[in-house]
């Protein structure tokens, strides 16, 4: 998959042009969840069926931020990481535009024309079924059947994907993830919720006490985390950083490494801000600078206090110990 980033209405640099057009879908696909990746399936079939390219059409940052930020909801995905899964999906190009006040301001008509049929070239567009565009929101799939009538460009709308008796949606995710319900924001995405952290030094404490963390700085201000608490995720690590490409015993995918995650304040040591930690189990190496992923499996308590650094100690044995099950049995 080929990523173009573009501002505004300046033309994609590099974008290619095809005779016949493309198959383009368009939206924001905050998560790519299940119901983002049927349409992304159905843009590349048709695609490798006529021979076209199939092309998304997505927005940074959230158009609500531009528009409503008082609003806005917390990013499922950042640029970065919608890249790293779209780079999955099967998709020949992936345009990110830059959403301005300008672009909110577009009519339907003038956004299809400026961004879609100029810029783009689509010549088969597929849209989810809740899908609006343009000022306001104002166009929704009727719109785009008549504008594609007068521009000559094809119209078909992909059905909601269901769970358990209702749509998958982005909202739907975020307030899986905002209640720690792991399992649902898993069902609904296809895979765990996660998240990116560059390796930072801390005050020490964890290695002092004989359970070293890797202390995360979360990229984006925007990125949706799950409540404070401790939970068991596996930490996927930047390739080579583990000998032989394999952890001991060679049951966990190459890079990916079980960990016990401590996320929100540390009332045993007062004074300490609060800190997102990820203790990575049976795992030596230097990680500073690096660039973590943590993929969140499941929630195992509440932050709460101690009355000593050795009561903290015990719990954070049986917090590893716990981790390692949950994984185990997840694997």
């Amino acid at each position: 998959m080929n990523a173009v980033d573009t501002l505004g209405f300046t033309d994609p640099p590099g974008f290619p042009r095809e005779p016949g057009g493309s198959v383009v879908t368009v939206g924001t696909f905050d998560g790519v969840h299940r119901g983002h990746w049927a349409v992304l399936q159905e843009i590349g079939r048709r695609a490798r069926a006529t021979g076209r390219r199939a092309v998304l059409v997505t927005f940074h940052p959230h158009p609500l931020r531009i528009v409503r930020p008082e609003v806005a909801p917390p990013l499922l995905t950042t640029p970065d990481e919608k890249k790293e899964i779209l780079a999955e999906s099967g998709l020949d190009w992936a345009v990110f535009v830059h959403f301005t006040p300008e672009l909110s301001r577009l009519s339907p008509r003038t956004f299809v024309e400026e961004i879609l049929v100029r810029r783009i070239g689509v010549g088969e567009l597929v849209i989810g079924y809740d899908h609006g565009f343009g000022r306001g929101r104002s166009g929704d799939a009727d719109t785009l059947r008549e504008i594609g009538r007068d521009l000559g460009f094809a119209v078909d709308v992909v059905g909601p994907v269901e769970l358990g008796g209702a749509s998958i949606s982005s909202t739907r995710i975020r307030a899986a993830v905002q209640d720690a319900r792991l399992d649902d924001a898993r069902a609904g995405l296809g895979r765990p919720y996660a998240f990116r952290g560059v390796v930072v030094r801390g005050e020490g404490r964890g290695r002092a006490l004989g359970f070293p963390t890797a202390n995360l700085r979360v990229g984006s201000p925007d990125k949706l985390l799950p409540p404070p608490g401790v939970y068991a995720v596996r930490g996927v690590l930047p390739g080579g950083l583990l000998p032989g490409g394999l952890l001991p015993g060679g049951k966990a995918a190459a890079g990916t490494v079980p960990g016990a995650l401590h996320i929100g304040p540390r009332p045993t040591f007062q004074g300490s801000p609060p800190s997102v930690e990820l203790h990575l189990i049976d795992f030596e190496g230097d990680l500073y600078g690096e660039v973590v992923r943590v993929d969140l499996v499941r929630r195992l308590r509440e932050i709460q206090p101690f009355g000593s650094p050795e009561a903290l100690v015990a719990q954070l044995a049986r917090d590893v110990e716990e981790a390692r099950r949950v994984l185990e049995a997840d694997a």
